[in-house]
């Protein structure tokens, strides 16, 4: 018995979608906008990082569009948003790249790759869009344009984005294992020969460490529910769940605000963040927060991912 969805629920799909990418365009612009105003954040690592923000920014940004009528807008909606999001989580496994080649291979030469990076995600994001191309037939599920009716036309959108999505999954997952069980290793080999300072430091490195083992987990996160959600409709292709396509709607229009949180609001954001606002604060203000430059100066060693990559270059 067929299930389609009804005004009052694709209002709600609507509304959550319009929602979620809202707030995962005004997390993804903050910080395309900290990495345009601080030049002191405007290092190899940190500019992966507002790649990954940038794609994130428009995929939301042509995500919240709404439900615009059928015709070109609504394909150049369908497009653009699969051609950046393919975008967001490819620059998530050059983040996960750059960190492996230089802490556990010990490679300095990852600024050089710039150019080999931008050639794999922008190329490779272009062609998931042409192909999905195939066998297509858009419609608007009343919240966006990114369902397809036709059944190869599911099967393309499935090969092209939920297959290198979930690859990237892996990638990433693997890659900072590996990355996170050297680090272990060395300071567990350190320990038992420094000093307290060191300690102290290996305990702050550690909680670096814990929050890289999160970051495989936003892709997960963002897209179980969307993935389970095609593959519903591929097996029953007139059965909707609105539950299930409330929950792909929400998460996956959040993405760009975790990985903002996750990627973007590290030590040194927070810093240049805090050194501007204390240019404005009041010299009463500055007097109750006595400690907070030796607040800052904790924080700092705990960013690795952009402090220790560059160290090593």
């Amino acid at each position: 018995m067929a299930t389609v969805l009804s005004l009052h629920d694709r209002g709600i799909l609507t509304a959550v979608n319009s929602g979620a990418s809202s707030l995962s365009f005004v997390g993804s612009g903050f910080i395309v906008l900290c990495y345009s105003l601080f030049k002191e954040l405007r290092k190899f690592s940190f500019k992966l990082v507002f790649y990954l923000s940038l794609s994130d920014m428009l995929c939301s940004f042509f995500n919240m569009v709404g439900d615009p009528s059928k015709g070109f807008f609504c394909y150049a909606q369908g497009y653009t948003t699969h051609f950046f999001c393919v975008a967001s989580f490819l620059w998530t496994t050059t983040i996960a790249f750059t960190l492996h080649r230089t802490v556990v291979r010990h490679k300095t030469d990852v600024e050089d790759l710039e150019a080999v990076f931008h050639l794999y995600v922008w190329g490779t994001s272009l062609v998931m869009t042409v192909i999905r191309s195939i066998g297509n037939d858009h419609t608007h599920l009343g919240a966006w344009c990114w369902a397809q009716t036709g059944r190869t036309g599911k099967a393309v959108h499935f090969i092209t984005f939920y297959v290198p999505l979930w690859g990237a999954i892996l990638y990433n997952g693997f890659t900072y294992f590996q990355v996170i069980r050297m680090l272990n290793n060395a300071t567990r080999m350190a320990v038992g020969i420094s000093d307290r300072a060191y300690q102290f430091d290996s305990r702050t490195d550690t909680k670096a460490l814990n929050r890289w083992g999160y970051y495989p987990l936003i892709l997960i996160g963002s897209w179980a529910f969307g993935t389970i959600n095609r593959i519903h409709d591929f097996i029953e292709p007139g059965h909707k769940i609105f539950w299930l396509t409330f929950l792909d709607v929400g998460t996956a229009g959040l993405m760009g605000l975790f990985n903002s949180i996750a990627y973007g609001l590290n030590a040194s954001v927070r810093r240049a963040i805090s050194e501007r606002l204390e240019l404005f604060w009041p010299e009463r203000l500055k007097r109750w927060f006595p400690n907070s430059s030796r607040h800052r100066n904790q924080q700092q060693q705990s960013e690795l991912v952009s402090l220790k990559v560059q160290d090593q270059q």
